[in-house]
């Protein structure tokens, strides 16, 4: 099922009698879901830019590539950058923006601007009785009724199909320097990158490539950026350098095309270098300064058990033998259930994805 308008994705779901996997590109979904597809590909066009009021609003299965086009002819960008996972998971197509909502997508200039959802002013989506629900607006003042656009955000298709997405977006940057620091081992890279994220100096990335480097990224005004990029060599060492490799962190590319299961854990910074070394990883990856850790293990491997009970969660996003998201905690698994009993009392959308 490919819709053209939210009307006909709404009679599609009224008319739907079985399990629905909702689908946009199809370049980051997680887990293996049994159903008919419902794509939003069909759904496509900005619909509202307004670049004085750092404000764009785009049906789901606009592309994400056409979004940012769009941006960048205006000197903005989606701060919350991207991650393109194709190369990650093997896929083709198109990422759209729907999707990244969906998913809650969001690079490694989250340690300072925060997440996608974070960036959502409204959203408008089917609900699973074939309703058209709109919730949120154009400003960040919005504040009436209940906040679904935060909840569909990161929900993954579950709570309901996103047909438009408004955002807030961002000027870009005129300049940008990297802080490049060498031979750290992790737990020294760690408390390195929090020195820097905690410092005056506004860092917008934070990453440790074991055996390559840990990287601190500055953004801003030219002159701004090389005062603070000589401030912060002067506290921590190392050089400085235009360009970092953060495409390829936020793409997660060191392990594309490389056998084995990978795994995102979210959890305290502090925690982060501890649990690497228990989990006997091939390969590792740190973001957001620690808070975010890519690890590539042995195929099969029930990396859950082997860690133990930690602060925080690990995400199967490449392999099989272990359920994609972290098992909840019974009341929050009962709160979960709730709103999918809500929001798609016949549960269609991406059935067990996430329960």
């Amino acid at each position: 099922m490919r819709p053209g308008t939210e009307a006909e994705l709404a009679e599609a779901v009224r008319d739907a009698r079985g399990p629905v996997v909702v689908r946009g590109g199809g370049t980051r979904a997680l887990g293996a879901c049994a159903g008919d597809v419902l794509e939003t590909g069909g759904l496509r066009g900005i619909v509202l830019h307004e670049p004085g009021a750092l404000t764009l609003v785009a049906k789901a299965g606009t592309p994400v590539a056409e979004v940012e086009a769009a941006l960048a002819a205006e000197g903005q960008r989606l701060a919350f950058e991207v991650p393109d996972m194709r190369r990650l998971l093997g896929r083709a197509g198109q990422s759209t923006i729907g999707g990244v909502v969906a998913a809650n997508a969001s690079g490694p200039r989250r340690v300072q601007v925060g997440a996608a959802r974070d960036f959502v002013l409204g959203v408008r989506f089917v609900d699973g009785e074939g309703r058209i629900v709109k919730n949120g607006g154009r400003v960040m003042k919005n504040v009436t009724g209940y906040d679904l656009a935060k909840l569909l955000s990161g929900s993954h298709g579950t709570l309901g199909v996103l047909t438009e997405v408004g955002l807030k977006v961002l000027p870009a940057p005129a300049a940008a320097a990297t802080l490049v620091l060498e031979g750290l081992d992790d737990a020294a890279a760690v408390a390195a990158m929090a020195r820097a994220l905690g410092s005056p100096y506004e860092v917008s990335g934070a990453a440790h490539w074991p055996g390559r480097g840990t990287y601190l990224r500055l953004e801003g005004l030219a002159a701004q950026v090389d005062h603070r990029a000589r401030a912060l060599q002067a506290m921590l060492g190392g050089r400085v350098e235009a360009e970092g490799p953060w495409a390829d962190i936020r793409d997660v590319a060191p392990f594309a095309g490389v056998q084995g299961d990978v795994w995102r854990l979210s959890l305290r910074a502090t925690d982060a270098p501890g649990l690497v070394a228990r989990a006997g990883a091939l390969g590792c990856l740190y973001d957001w300064g620690g808070g975010l850790v890519w690890l590539l293990v042995a195929p099969g491997t029930d990396l859950r058990a082997r860690l133990g009970d930690f602060a925080g969660h690990a995400t199967l996003v490449r392999g099989t033998g272990a359920p994609v998201f972290q098992p909840e905690p019974a009341p929050v698994a009962a709160l979960a259930a709730g709103l999918r009993a809500r929001f798609d009392p016949r549960g269609l959308f991406n059935a067990g994805l996430m329960a």
